[in-house]
């Protein structure tokens, strides 16, 4: 068994931090400082394909939903808080319907439980474009990619993937292949009949089109004990976009 990567802060009750499609741990490291100067022990998690945590050809969200409670079981988390943007939304949508005695609470980052096209071809197309072989730095690749992805803000939450695989030579963290492949995968729904009854946030920018008001009574069928706040002046990276926003709606709701 393969166990996630992870970078722990504070001490105190166990808050687990699932990041989203192309992202790690690093994104939230900011924030899951401020948790930890809380009264939380602020697990930040690779989720697998991603980050410094292992690589494999299978992705679903049954399996990372696996690879939560088998890092939980490792670390000794009986339960723990739980929050998830995006793809790690999902994530957390489904390890709290399949292990709700895991969960004692569940905020999930601008993501509803309905299935979502695929809508990433632009950026795999652009970092299809990045030849490592001719790339030297990182002002190159952002030059070539810039190309092909305008939003600035987009590349440079992509390029902070970048590493040095070895003296000379940049690659990518994320397993490029298999998350290209899967792209079917990212927007499944969870199962209509998943249920979560316990206390649950749903965060969304006023400026994202990823949870709208018509979502909302299936999140409350999925998640009866929820409720729904908006980040102001926040896209679907609403953690970074007003991340002091983001702290005081999740932290009062982590106190309530």
């Amino acid at each position: 068994m393969e166990l996630l990567h992870s970078k722990i802060l504070g001490e105190g009750k166990p808050f687990i931090i699932l990041h989203g499609f192309l992202g790690m741990s690093d994104n939230w490291k900011t924030l899951g400082s401020q948790y930890a100067e809380n009264g939380f022990q602020v697990h930040l998690v690779d989720q697998r394909n991603h980050g410094k945590s292992f690589h494999s050809p299978d992705f679903d969200y049954e399996l990372l939903s696996q690879d939560a409670i088998n890092y939980m079981d490792h670390h000794g988390i009986d339960s723990a808080y739980v929050l998830g943007h995006s793809m790690g939304g999902k994530t957390a949508m489904q390890l709290a319907t399949s292990h709700p005695e895991r969960v004692e609470k569940l905020i999930v980052a601008d993501i509803a439980p309905k299935f979502y096209p695929p809508h990433h071809d632009f950026i795999f197309n652009g970092l299809s474009k990045l030849n490592f072989d001719e790339i030297s730095n990182r002002r190159e690749a952002d030059e070539e990619l810039a190309k092909h992805i305008q939003d600035m803000g987009i590349r440079m939450f992509l390029l902070k993937n970048l590493y040095w695989v070895e003296q000379g030579k940049l690659g990518f963290r994320f397993n490029f292949d298999v998350l290209k492949d899967k792209m079917s995968e990212i927007g499944e729904n969870i199962a209509p009949t998943a249920i979560y009854e316990g206390p649950t946030l749903f965060l969304r920018g006023d400026r994202s089109e990823y949870i709208m008001p018509n979502d909302y009574p299936e999140l409350k069928r999925h998640f009866p004990n929820s409720e729904i706040e908006t980040i102001d002046k926040a896209s679907h990276w609403l953690h970074a976009e007003n991340p002091k926003q983001f702290f005081e709606k999740s932290l009062r709701f982590l106190n309530s």
